[in-house]
């Protein structure tokens, strides 16, 4: 069966069989058995190949690896765990955001503890003037969710008074070209801090703030499943959100 997805990869970027067959170091034939046999190239070709394409190694290549390796690999994406937000250091989400290179994604229903800090607004300005993408969601104040989380969390219409007061917070940001705020209405299971391909996730438990809640810290790796998850459903998020004007 073809490899419909190695073939519309290529395509995407404009690669042909020869350019990447010269790059990682194969004959073209083989790149063609690739995708019109969908032949399994050795797992360094794998590698090559996603890495060139900026892609995943499964995504291209769903059943190259075994349940186990991925699962191994799914673990080793694994940094840290944090028993509570409020015990990540203050340095780790500085680090975070200063190993961006590409990408900055926050996906919160108020993240007040970030707006309300001044060196993290500072460092989000530099990246996006450095060429950075940063995305921000917020939970949109009106909606159901936010006033469910408010609910839940047992401080009412606090939550949305929060978000209002992040928005006002984020007003300089917010006038930096290359900074995109987005309004969400979903139910968040965990608030996710992103920069490239390494993530913090705050989980959200009931009853409790997210600050009093676990933290993992995850950076992807070939082969692992985790932080593409996470990754995903940011992007269905960000998809279903509303442009803060």
């Amino acid at each position: 069966m073809p490899n419909e997805r190695l073939r519309a990869a290529l395509l995407e970027h404009g690669v042909t069989p020869a350019d990447l067959a010269a790059e990682i170091g194969v004959d073209t034939k083989s790149v063609e058995r690739w995708i019109s046999l969908g032949r399994t190239p050795y797992r360094k070709h794998r590698f090559a190949t996603a890495a060139r394409l900026g892609m995943d190694e499964t995504y291209l290549w769903p059943a190259a690896l075994s349940t186990e390796q991925s699962t191994a690999a799914s673990e080793s994406e694994i940094i840290a765990v944090h028993p509570h937000r409020w015990t990540v250091p203050r340095d780790t989400w500085k680090r975070l955001f200063e190993s961006a290179t590409q990408e900055i994604g926050v996906l919160v229903y108020s993240g007040f503890f970030m707006a309300e800090d001044a060196s993290i607004l500072a460092l989000l300005k530099e990246k996006a003037q450095a060429g950075v993408r940063v995305r921000v969601l917020l939970g949109d104040p009106d909606s159901e969710a936010v006033a469910q989380r408010g609910a839940d969390e047992g401080i009412d219409d606090a939550m949305a008074a929060k978000i209002r007061n992040v928005i006002v917070l984020y007003k300089s940001l917010r006038a930096v070209e290359g900074v995109e705020f987005r309004l969400h209405g979903t139910i968040l299971y965990n608030s996710i801090y992103r920069a490239d391909e390494q993530i913090l996730v705050n989980t959200h438990v009931y009853g409790a703030p997210a600050s009093n809640a676990p933290v993992f810290h995850l950076r992807k790796i070939a082969g692992g499943g985790m932080v593409n998850t996470y990754l995903d459903s940011f992007e269905q998020v960000w998809n279903q959100a509303t442009p803060l004007t």
